[in-house]
């Protein structure tokens, strides 16, 4: 009993310190910011949100336009314009709708150009950040600008300068 007892305190134990893990922490936003290219496709992105946006904000106006103008008229159309009327502006809603999901909606152009200007520099980052790990032994490495659970980290954890320097970037 005493032997089994013993093996299985030597086996927890060896588990136990086995297990104990280095981990660093980063801030993603930091890193970002500190990159140019990064801040570049950013401001294009911003650029082509805002003329998209535009767009789609025309294509309502003249919606709005259309059905302001179908309620004044509205008296003075017959049951055969008046349907014609509401079916031209539900068309032209739907249009805008659709422009609106094609440029913003989840699988989108901004969305597809956000993913062709971003993630080159992304990929960029998360591999200097794995090279950093293996080379420090680091178990786990936390975004701490993203995780609403740390309340404090200390700045001998924080391997966001180190990544830059890795990177070709200084601060």
């Amino acid at each position: 009993m005493r032997k089994v007892i013993l093996v299985i305190s030597f086996v927890l134990g060896a588990f136990f310190s086995s297990n104990a893990q280095k981990f660093a922490m980063v801030d993603m936003e930091y890193i970002m910011k500190n990159i140019p290219s990064f801040e570049t496709a950013n401001e294009q992105i911003n650029q082509i949100s805002k003329k998209w946006q535009s767009e789609v904000e025309v294509q309502m106006q003249e919606v709005q336009k259309m059905y302001k103008n179908y309620q004044t008229e509205l008296v003075f159309l017959s049951d055969d314009m008046k349907v014609k009327r509401e079916e031209e502006i539900i068309a032209k809603e739907k249009a805008a709708n659709e422009l609106k999901k094609k440029y913003f909606g989840a699988e989108g152009e901004l969305f597809k150009k956000r993913q062709s200007l971003m993630k080159p520099i992304q990929d960029e980052v998360y591999a200097a950040i794995q090279e950093i790990s293996k080379d420090k032994d680091f178990g786990m490495v936390f975004d701490k600008g993203t995780s609403m659970n740390i309340i404090f980290t200390s700045q001998k954890l924080d391997i966001s300068d180190l990544v830059l320097q890795k990177l070709g970037y200084s601060k």
